[in-house]
């Protein structure tokens, strides 16, 4: 049940390019180059995908880190 509240607003914060843990713009956080895009590094350690083509960013899978 928490899931199911907490999923909307992460995807929402996601949508708007913010960590879903800090709040911090990801525009700020440190960017690498990736195979599957930009790998994205908040300063809350969370690790984002950036798709560079569609502009929208996405949780890394544990195989991507």
């Amino acid at each position: 049940m928490f899931k199911n509240v907490i999923a909307p607003i992460q995807a929402w914060l996601l949508s708007q390019g913010k960590c879903v843990g800090c709040g911090m713009p990801l525009s700020k956080a440190k960017h690498e180059p990736h195979k599957y895009g930009e790998k994205v590094t908040c300063k809350c350690a969370r690790i984002y995908i950036y798709n560079v083509k569609d502009k929208k960013y996405r949780r890394a899978l544990l195989d991507e880190v």
